[in-house]
């Protein structure tokens, strides 16, 4: 790389010659043409390149397309500096009040960047400035429904999709999971039920799909849930759904699918939940009735995973273990379940209390204690 300097400028040619070469030593250099690649023509490639879950791909390139490129697409990469990701920030915050979901799109932000230093296009990642504060994470602290709730929500579903309600809060299952949950050879009459794949959405097309990082699992099928789905076979007898694998141009797999539309066909998570769980939300009393001519009120929290969370609490209160309750929920730590739901464990001091008070009932019914019967 060259440049040229005017007579009487050895000096000020000298350190720039000094300033390239220790850029270079030290890997530091940065060519100035491939710097001007944009954000948004470099993230495109990004996004090309990407090898992660086809679920995880379509949601960062979402996050970007709507969130990033509008306003950062156009900026040359070696101009970033850590007042255009403030700006962006602040921008951001306006367009979107839960602070999570910011977070989420900050991270994947910060992600395309580093990607770009290591690719010598950018000299240092402006998302990890120490003035470059990230959006705040939301606690998580999950408030299982009550058992009213579920079943309020059940009733209020046709009949034809309550019993993912059951597979949800009685398995624990997700919703991609029910929706490609196959027909049972034994007609659902063992005490097992077997977690092997999911309807997702690739790209916009809906494909099969492995389990949630890829765990198949078994989860304990209890008799009043295989009830329910023997009743819903015999209502609605699973169809074959031909879909490809993992991704559009993967290849067709054939399931024969317990829940499918009433023309055929796998059900489609956006569909369902705009048409079909919301309206059922709303008359079990979970968000409001919308207005004439209104759309119904938004509800992540009360998304088809407020099952899962019930079927934890359900089996925690009942002082199943978190390594067990972690292999049913198909979570790849225990820590990680343990850090989800720790807030739902019976307390220690109330299983002391319990025990204390269980052996002084068991030593003596008097009120005063044990010592008095013993006196007796």
């Amino acid at each position: 790389k060259s440049k040229s300097f005017p007579d009487r400028q050895k000096r000020k040619a000298e350190l720039w010659l000094s300033e390239i070469e220790a850029d270079m030593s030290r890997g530091a250099y940065i060519d100035p043409a491939a710097g001007r690649t944009t954000f948004r023509q470099y993230g495109e490639k990004w996004l090309a390149a990407q090898t992660t879950d086809s679920t995880t791909r379509t949601s960062v390139e979402s996050q970007l397309r709507l969130h990033a490129f509008p306003y950062l697409g156009a900026r040359p990469l070696d101009s970033f500096k850590p007042q255009h990701i403030r700006d962006w920030l602040s921008e951001l915050e306006r367009a979107l009040p839960v602070s999570s979901y910011r977070r989420v799109i900050f991270a994947s932000v910060s992600a395309l960047l580093a990607a770009a230093v290591d690719d010598r296009l950018l000299a240092k990642n402006p998302c990890k400035a120490r003035t470059v504060r990230a959006p705040a994470p939301t606690p998580a602290r999950v408030r299982p429904w009550a058992a009213e709730r579920v079943f309020a929500v059940r009733a209020a579903l046709p009949d034809r999709y309550r019993a993912m309600v059951d597979l949800g809060a009685g398995c624990g299952l997700r919703q991609g999971e029910v929706f490609g949950l196959p027909d049972d050879e034994d007609g659902f009459s063992g005490r097992w039920l077997h977690v092997g794949n999911q309807v997702k959405v690739a790209n916009g097309h809906l494909v099969f799909g492995p389990p949630k990082r890829a765990k198949e699992r078994d989860v304990p099928l209890p008799a009043s849930v295989a009830r329910v789905l023997q009743r819903h076979r015999k209502l609605f007898p699973p169809v074959d759904v031909t879909l490809p694998w993992l991704k559009p141009t993967g290849p067709l797999v054939t399931k024969r699918l317990l829940f499918s539309l009433p023309g055929g066909g796998a059900v489609r998570r956006t569909d369902f939940n705009t048409r079909v769980w919301k309206p059922a939300l709303a008359a079990g009393g979970v968000i409001p009735q919308p207005e004439e001519g209104q759309r119904y009120a938004a509800a992540r929290e009360h998304g088809m995973h407020a099952l899962r969370h019930f079927y934890a609490s359900v089996l925690l209160d009942a002082g199943e273990n978190i390594k067990a309750l972690s292999t049913y929920l198909g979570h790849s730590d225990p820590g990680f379940t343990l850090r989800t739901y720790t807030h739902l464990m019976p307390s220690s001091d109330g299983r002391t209390r319990d025990a204390v008070d269980g052996m002084y009932r068991a030593a003596a019914p008097a009120p005063d204690g044990p010592q008095t019967a013993q006196d007796g």
